[in-house]
């Protein structure tokens, strides 16, 4: 227990000095940050909840016990929807953070949902992130895609972001969008129309995170803790009860879809480009096994197929990249640093 209580202290100093040195680096888009009373509330985890001094940032916990997350106040038709995170350091393997919007509370048989699932590791080993998208409970037909990073995520904070509007829906890492899918007439109810609310939630997923579920939670490790600052919600909110969205909500729409997080300028379409060269080792648009017909949405590109077996993985030999502490200050720099490299 004494233990236990030292971690918490010196985590909430180092929790501290974090958050405020993320916030004189500022955010990668021009968006206001919420404190997290404007936007969200308590979901789950009594205690594993811990707000900072100013109440900007939160902290989640999973120890023995229980895990923990937050929700946002409102649902939204249509969002952008980010936050700062950072992942737990040392042994990590069965642990998932997630950062997701979903309508399965109110929607249980059709639901939609965009993820961000951050899947722990064991020691040396760097977490990975998958991607998914499901629309309309589609959940049979998960569109999945999994990737490493340019940097260690335990170190200190990256802006994660999802953007959902009528048109398409990108996933962003700071400033690098890493996904893109564009809505298509033969995607059908399988792309997400239905309003969502944002969470963020921290369990334990020893059964299937880190390979296979081969590696599962150790709580020697615990307390757990993820981060979370630079909290933004923009988008239309709609009526929980009667699910419709507000007056004014076609002109957020517009803003929305103006904004700068919503256009893949060339620059941002090679940083893109070149991060799926070096760091996706998934994607379901080439899992034949699956899906000997690749799903509509799918842009398939033959330099980037011929890198994957039938079963989706990278084949060895791939340009796939394990990250190191040790790379040098270009490979671990900041997002603007890789799209430089372009």
């Amino acid at each position: 227990m004494a233990r236990n209580e030292n971690i918490l202290l010196s985590s909430s100093l180092l929790f501290l000095f974090g958050v405020l040195l993320t916030c004189a680096e500022g955010s990668p888009f021009n968006v206001t940050h919420l404190a997290f009373d404007e936007g969200y509330s308590h979901l789950f985890g009594e205690g594993n909840l811990v707000r900072s001094p100013d109440g900007r940032s939160v902290r989640l916990l999973l120890d023995r016990y229980t895990g923990s997350g937050f929700i946002s106040s409102d649902l939204y038709q249509y969002g952008f929807f980010s936050a700062a995170i950072k992942l737990p350091e040392d042994y990590s393997a069965g642990v998932v953070v997630a950062f997701y919007t979903s309508n399965g509370d109110v929607f249980e048989k059709t639901h939609d949902e965009l993820d961000f699932e951050f899947l722990g590791n064991i020691r040396g080993k760097q977490w990975r992130i998958q991607t998914n998208v499901y629309g309309n409970g589609s959940t049979s037909r998960g569109r999945e895609e999994r990737y490493t990073l340019w940097f260690d995520p335990t170190e200190k904070f990256h802006q994660y972001s999802i953007l959902w509007t009528a048109k398409n829906i990108i996933f962003y890492v700071d400033d690098v969008p890493i996904r893109e899918i564009v809505r298509s007439e033969a995607m059908g109810g399988d792309y997400p129309a239905k309003p969502m609310s944002l969470y963020a939630t921290i369990w334990d997923a020893s059964n299937w995170a880190t390979n296979g579920g081969k590696y599962r939670v150790n709580y020697k490790y615990a307390p757990f803790v993820s981060e979370f600052t630079n909290l933004v919600l923009q988008g239309c909110t709609v009526d929980p009860i009667q699910q419709l969205p507000a007056a004014t909500c076609s002109d957020k729409h517009s803003a929305l879809e103006a904004a700068d997080y919503a256009a893949i300028t060339p620059a941002r379409r090679a940083a893109m480009r070149k991060f799926r060269q070096r760091y996706m080792y998934y994607s379901y648009c080439y899992d034949l096994l699956r899906y000997p017909v690749p799903p509509p949405e799918c842009d398939i590109i033959p330099s980037e197929k011929q890198r994957f077996k039938d079963s989706g993985r990278l084949r060895f030999g791939g340009h796939h990249r394990r990250h190191s502490k040790h790379r040098n200050h270009v490979s671990e720099g900041s997002s603007s640093e890789y799209q430089s490299e372009v």
